[in-house]
């Protein structure tokens, strides 16, 4: 079954069952427990939804600046990507009072590099976890580098995966990580899974991108352990719809799956750290058109 039909299954499931909950934003959610899909990635086709646009350039953009272990958002600014603005807007308005447009507090970031050090920061989010994990006794472990070392010396391991859930710094987080942990498995025939677990996924507007990004780096890590790309399996704890992304739901229930596009990477970089947006090459995307919703912060 494609990405599309299994996301819009999702869809069905939460609107016909989903628990209505009050929850941290106020905005209020349907919500189911437990869900889980699965995508062949091993013929080059990518759960990039066609349902709706889904602007995948700024999901893979999002996954590189995980890699890079950064946690400023002037670093995806400076790219065009504001999906994160809205939690440091948020704080900067709630501290000094200023009714700021969004437009332009992401205009002070880039242009204030002192104001962006100030105001633009998330604390120790994705990338810092990922790739400076802070010990007790004090020292950093980059669990990317350590990955990618034992998918090409010892692929056989039950040990290959990464976290962000810090339990010791979670309170200096802007958001605390939704999609938690990744695990890798290769096949007695060189080929690289992933399994995804995401504590909590905003249907409508997260796990699309979620899942992008996701393939985009089983392709990468895959690339640089002499791998074939494999499964992608997400396995979702609290999955919602927000009570104000309802009619859009129902809205993409009314559009049909289009072909699903194709990912490939144009060139193989010397290590993990080395992939820039240039190196992904879709194909075959023609989705209908985006499907517009508020972020609850």
């Amino acid at each position: 079954m494609g990405a599309d039909e299994q996301y819009l299954d999702l869809i069905r499931r939460v609107l016909a069952d989903g628990d209505e909950r009050r929850d941290r934003t106020g905005v209020g959610t349907l919500s189911i427990f437990g869900a889980m899909t699965r995508f062949d990635l091993s013929d080059g086709i990518v759960p990039i939804l066609t349902t709706k646009r889904v602007y995948w350039k700024t999901a893979v953009r999002e996954m590189l600046w995980f890699l890079t272990g950064g946690t400023n958002i002037r670093e995806l600014l400076q790219v065009g990507v504001t999906i994160w603005s809205d939690w440091p807007l948020a704080y900067y308005r709630k501290q000094t009072g200023e009714p700021i447009a969004q437009a332009d507090f992401e205009a002070r970031i880039v242009a204030d590099a002192d104001f962006a050090a100030r105001w633009g920061e998330l604390g120790p989010v994705y990338g810092k976890q990922w790739r400076r994990w802070l010990g007790a006794d004090g020292r950093e472990h980059d669990q990317i580098a350590t990955l990618v070392e034992t998918l090409r010396t010892n692929p056989a391991s039950r040990r290959m995966l990464f976290h962000a859930w810090n339990v010791a710094e979670l309170e200096g987080m802007a958001l605390p990580p939704c999609h938690m942990v990744y695990q890798f498995h290769v096949t007695s025939k060189g080929r690289l899974n992933c399994l995804l677990l995401q504590r909590s996924a905003d249907l409508l507007l997260g796990a699309p991108f979620n899942w992008t990004g996701a393939a985009a780096l089983l392709l990468m890590l895959a690339q640089q352990a002499d791998l074939a790309p494999g499964e992608l399996v997400w396995v979702g704890g609290d999955v919602h719809l927000y009570s104000n992304h309802l009619e859009q739901a129902r809205e993409q229930l009314t559009r049909d799956p289009r072909p699903a596009p194709t990912m490939r990477l144009a060139r193989r970089p010397d290590s993990i750290d080395g992939y820039r947006i240039e190196d992904f090459v879709v194909e075959g995307y023609a989705p209908h058109a985006p499907i517009k919703a508020e972020v609850a912060v």
